[in-house]
């Protein structure tokens, strides 16, 4: 399998003439990624190169066309395994651009994926497009005003990655058939990261079977990546079913098994388990199916568990664990339980040759100049929220990382499945400042810049630090040949990937379907119509930025970039 890779490689290199390379350096002698990148000599067309496809992003057309695609996707609001007016929009953009299209990828319906080119390297381009639950917030306003009350909303910005990824392949699309540069790009989305529900299964389904590098990306503060071991926790996502008998909950409730009941001892038994867990354990439930009316001892309830650990074998310990609980539920009741998977992630580990190459494309872009009225809009907002008034961020960080991070020094925290790539092929994650310090995650307040000028910006950033990452691939075949070594003597050299799906699990599509349902005919009121406004902001008549009254605001500066 490796020497297959070094095979298309070394083609691949041969083919690219324009190129003035160095000696070849001995496999013992490549110490780094870093220290081998310093003995090669790069021909001047790459930087020339990375210049123009920088300064096409830039361009009017190109951040146009992202502004659009961010408050379009922001309007619609969709959650997980429901993204289907983002899916017809997204790819219709594609299509437009020369894009070849197949949907329902993996067997999810909203899923799909996108392709450009022929031939090495593949560069897969990655994202997220789904919501959260009761996230709906207008933009552009410093408190809450929903545009629905409790209706779903990008409160998490994943209305922002993939347009992004799109803006950035146009633009290298445009210059690889200018210079006849081999390769292909390849565009996906995230389908339902909220419940980590798909990216173990297109792994299983071979999507990047003949991936050579991913570079993904997330919404953030600032424009930053990072490598190696992550601090975040891997988990799997499982549904405890409990099954009793119907009874007469007055008249003769001896003769019912509540299912119920066995729900609320699983849980009171988890939660007394839980103290004697690892310190690194995050875990958290919500009750899907309590019975049907107070009157009849429910036959069915149900159970959704995340188990959240640093480790691999830490999650497979939890879910042994929860098992456990649910059988004794099961006999204290006498109810009958059954588990379904509906999600997993790995914890994830960047590759250190993509983040060194990105990190250097992104001291070259720098922050997006913010105005003062994108400053007082998050101002106004931390204040609103209790949280330090930082306003945004002006500094990009220094590129950061280790191969392994000491067990001790993990504390938990959020998981994405970016995870189960990862360790397939070797990845690099790119977060983008779209947003700002103020929401605790996963809320409405989150949603605030989502479709405003700072997300308009920190996209345009993003995507030339994407474009400008893809030319060093596309141009510099050492670097693929460099993720390579580092996935395969570094990463994956004590720890291999083993899914936590099981053989016989599905992905989940039946999720968020009610909900998206009972929403949605509303909802479509509000979509973004881009033939008669300029931004979701104009058609929402909102003024930017709207504070509260106490608060003291420049002039409304909505166009500014």
């Amino acid at each position: 399998m490796r020497r297959v890779r070094m095979g298309h490689a070394a083609a691949w290199l041969a083919g690219l003439t324009t190129l003035s390379l160095g000696a070849a350096v001995p496999q013992a002698e490549q110490q780094s990624a870093s220290k081998e990148a310093a003995t090669i000599k790069v021909d001047p067309r790459v930087a020339t190169l990375k210049d123009a496809v920088a300064a096409d992003v830039r361009s009017q057309a190109r951040y146009d066309l992202g502004q659009e695609m961010v408050d379009m996707v922001f309007s619609f609001g969709e959650l997980g395994f429901q993204e289907f007016e983002t899916q017809k929009y997204l790819t219709g953009v594609l299509e437009e651009h020369g894009f070849t299209v197949e949907t329902g990828v993996a067997g999810i319906p909203s899923a799909w994926v996108a392709r450009w080119g022929s031939g090495k390297p593949v560069i897969a381009l990655g994202s997220d497009v789904d919501g959260v639950p009761q996230a709906s917030q207008k933009p552009g306003v410093a408190y809450r005003d929903p545009i629905i009350d409790e209706a779903p909303g990008h409160g998490e910005g994943h209305n922002s990655g993939t347009p992004l990824n799109i803006v950035a392949a146009i633009a290298v699309k445009r210059i690889m058939e200018k210079e006849q540069i081999p390769g292909t790009l390849m565009i996906w989305p995230g389908i339902a990261e909220e419940q980590l529900g798909t990216k173990a299964y297109y792994v299983r389904a071979g999507l990047f079977k003949d991936v050579d590098v991913v570079l993904y990306n997330h919404v953030g503060s600032n424009l930053v990546t990072g490598w190696g071991d992550s601090s975040g926790n891997g988990l799997v996502s499982v549904q405890y079913t409990f099954e009793g008998e119907t009874a007469h909950s007055a008249g003769a409730p001896w003769r019912g098994r509540s299912a119920l009941d066995a729900v609320e001892l699983m849980n009171t038994g988890w939660n007394y388990r839980r103290e004697h867990l690892r310190l690194q354990q995050r875990s958290h439930y919500v009750i899907t199916d309590g019975g049907d009316q107070p009157n009849v001892v429910p036959r069915t309830a149900s159970v959704w568990y995340f188990f959240r650990e640093t480790r691999y074998d830490g999650i497979k310990d939890m879910w042994a664990v929860g098992d456990k609980m649910a059988e004794g539920a099961a006999l204290m009741t006498g109810a009958k339980w059954s588990s379904h998977v509906l999600g997993s992630a790995w914890p994830s580990h960047m590759n250190r040759t993509l983040a060194e190459t990105m990190h250097t494309n992104i001291k070259a872009v720098g922050l997006p100049k913010w105005s003062d009225a994108d400053v007082t809009l998050a101002k106004a907002t931390q204040r609103e929220l209790g949280v330090p008034e930082e306003g945004l961020e002006t500094e990009v960080p220094d590129l950061e990382g280790q191969e392994e991070m000491p067990d001790d020094e993990k504390r938990g925290g959020g998981s994405d499945d970016i995870g189960d790539i990862s360790w397939t092929v070797p990845t690099v994650s790119l977060r983008f400042p779209a947003n700002f310090k103020a929401g605790p995650g996963h809320n409405w307040a989150n949603a605030i810049a989502m479709a405003t000028p700072i997300a308009h910006k920190g996209v345009n950033a993003g995507a030339q630090v994407q474009a400008m990452t893809v030319v060093d691939l596309l141009l510099r075949p050492e670097l693929v040949e460099q993720a390579w070594d580092y996935f395969k003597n570094v990463q994956t050299k004590k720890q291999k990937y083993q899914p936590l799906i099981r053989p016989e699990d599905q992905p989940a599509v039946h999720l968020n379907k009610a909900i998206m349902d009972r929403y949605r005919p509303e909802m479509r009121k509000y979509y973004f119509d881009p033939t008669k406004y300029k931004t979701y902001l104009e058609q929402l008549g909102i003024t930017y930025p709207s504070v509260r009254a106490e608060s003291t605001s420049p002039a409304p500066d909505p166009a500014a970039r």
